[in-house]
């Protein structure tokens, strides 16, 4: 049993045995210490974790094991006739659609259908399409997180920089719409106030120290007090050590309201700054114009930004790396609303699944299903996810690659949706054909792209660019002409082209040829529009293609920036 001595001194203070005498201690060893100390406390978690990666069979029919019995005890697994391990195949692989009448079932009569665990909450999601998406949330579902949590903050401090302030922003998305409760004060609540709720009480409570919060979060109602909120915060917490959000675009569109509004949060922080980062708020060049701020000498203590790294937030990954050298971005593999699916260790150099707290299957492209332990390298896989909050044989609707092994497990690269699809008039691009197209094309200067379709006044597609280099020149809606524009366009409209759909749709005159536009206000636009949408802050995505034709207001707004 741990037993605790109190001394009448200062936390600042340590008492050696050796002396009668209080040393004082600095903050930084008072932070190794208590670094230590929570790696010792976590530690059994990582043991479990690291020994169930060189059984992954093994782990993985454990939680099988606990999963079903969950099941069997609901009404959706009685519905079923489940009633052992063994009628496993009998349980529909299913999506959300399947199962949303459970949902919104469990949710008005508060009884726990599909699984025998209280809801503490649901967690609202748009997902990449289609509408609001409602995802239960029980204790053990989040204690699942919680594990993958501790398995990440283990590995970054054996293996990862040097921390020593322990300064963390986790993501916070203000609820920017009004909450209703039309079943009464007895429903789960909906949603988040931000991400460190994912974690157990016990956690939260040990990290509250070192978190940087918004003040008064609960009652913004605009998101640029929001963004102006957030933006004071993050300047006024001069030792921030991490930075951990979803989409790298949501740091990116606070950095970029830090670089417009630098007067105005300069004289709003007054003394809370020191002198020295004032000056480099408002440095300016000797055209008395403003200055890029420098991001690495404004947090000096940053070592660390977790965010989404693959696919579609490649660039914007890159883009921070930019901004930070010698910070590590590091990615957050696959981790969506319904489940944490893969975790990101230094040591294996890629993305381990979460093996004992997910039930995992794959699809292959012949509609075989496989499990974690059958896997080949080199293969791509469609997942099926099985959780602890109620979600069985879960279509989640993500592709991977196994890109190699970890003691004996496989570790898997994020690919991308299985349905993103844009279909204007049969055309059919996805997101995959798209990506690799826009890679073919001069555009590296670029950290935002994305295709959208447009159906006014005729179907057609517009590339969206924050910027572009053409001979060695970076260019805006200031500076660019209308031969380069079209030129890109139309080497655009050409590659696309390789897509038989693509090709026979404008070679009918079903599609227009491909437009550009590109202004550095493009992706606060577009964030903009998102939130107003319902979409939370942190759930912002920046989408290589889209695949809902793109609002007029929204196209409007864009092209007066576009001139």
């Amino acid at each position: 049993m741990l037993q605790v001595t109190h001394y009448p001194l200062p936390i600042t203070h340590y008492q050696l045995p050796i002396t009668n005498y209080p040393l004082p201690i600095t903050n930084y060893q008072l932070m190794q210490i208590l670094i230590k100390l929570f790696s010792k406390l976590i530690y059994p978690i990582n043991h479990k974790f690291v020994k169930a990666l060189s059984n992954p069979k093994f782990a993985q029919q454990k939680v099988k094991q606990d999963i079903v019995k969950n099941l069997i005890k609901s009404e959706y697994g009685k519905s079923l006739n489940i009633n052992s391990i063994d009628d496993w195949e009998r349980i529909p692989i299913v999506e959300y659609d399947d199962i949303k009448e459970w949902i919104i079932k469990q949710q008005q009569t508060q009884k726990y259908l599909l699984t025998n665990e209280p809801v503490i909450f649901y967690e609202k999601t748009s997902g990449s399409r289609g509408a609001a998406k409602f995802i239960p949330y029980t204790k053990s579902l989040r204690r699942s997180f919680n594990q993958m949590f501790c398995i990440w903050a283990y590995d970054l401090i054996i293996n990862g920089p040097r921390f020593s302030t322990g300064k963390i922003y986790f993501c916070i998305s203000p609820n920017l719409t009004t909450k209703t409760n039309s079943s009464g004060e007895n429903r789960a609540k909906i949603g988040l106030e931000d991400d460190s709720e994912y974690l157990d009480n016990w956690l939260r409570w040990l990290l509250s120290p070192f978190l940087v919060s918004v003040p008064g979060i609960k009652n913004i109602q605009s998101a640029d007090e929001f963004k102006h909120k957030l933006a004071l915060a993050l300047l006024a917490t001069e030792n921030l050590e991490i930075i951990s959000v979803w989409s790298p675009t949501f740091l990116k569109v606070i950095l970029d309201y830090i670089q417009t509004h630098r007067q105005q949060l300069c004289a709003d922080l007054k003394n809370k700054i020191s002198p020295q980062r004032h000056s480099i708020l408002l440095s300016q060049k000797t055209d008395n114009k403003p200055e890029q701020i420098p991001w690495n000498l404004l947090w000096k203590q940053l070592k660390l930004i977790s965010c989404w790294d693959s696919v579609n937030a490649a660039d914007g990954a890159e883009f921070l790396r930019s901004l930070f050298p010698g910070v590590l971005v590091q990615g957050k593999g696959l981790l969506a609303t319904e489940a944490p699916m893969t975790i990101p260790l230094i040591p294996a150099r890629g993305y381990v699944p979460v093996l004992n707290e997910v039930f995992f299957e794959f699809e292959d492209e012949n509609n075989h299903i496989f499990q974690l332990h059958q896997l080949k390298q080199g293969n791509t896989y469609e997942i099926i996810i099985s959780q602890k909050g109620g979600l069985y044989r879960y279509r989640i609707g993500d592709r991977i690659r196994v890109t190699h092994f970890y003691q004996s497990t496989p570790c898997l690269e994020f690919l991308g949706r299985t349905q993103e699809i844009s279909d204007l008039v049969g055309e059919k691009l996805n997101s995959q054909f798209v990506r690799e197209t826009l890679e073919s094309l001069p555009l590296e200067s670029a950290s935002f792209k994305s295709l959208v379709p447009v159906k006014e006044p005729q179907e057609h597609y517009i590339l969206l660019l924050d910027k572009l280099e053409i001979d060695a020149n970076i260019i805006d809606s200031n500076t660019i002409t209308t031969s380069s524009a079209a030129e890109i366009a139309q080497k655009l409209d050409t590659a696309l082209q390789k897509s038989p759909q693509y090709r026979h749709a404008r070679l009918l005159g079903q599609l227009q040829p491909v437009r550009l536009i590109v202004s550095s206000q493009i992706p606060e636009i577009i964030a903009q529009f998102k939130t107003q949408s319902g979409t939370k802050w942190g759930d912002l995505k920046h989408e290589i293609l889209v695949t809902t034709p793109i609002a007029s207001k929204v196209l409007e707004h864009l092209m007066d920036f576009h001139g």
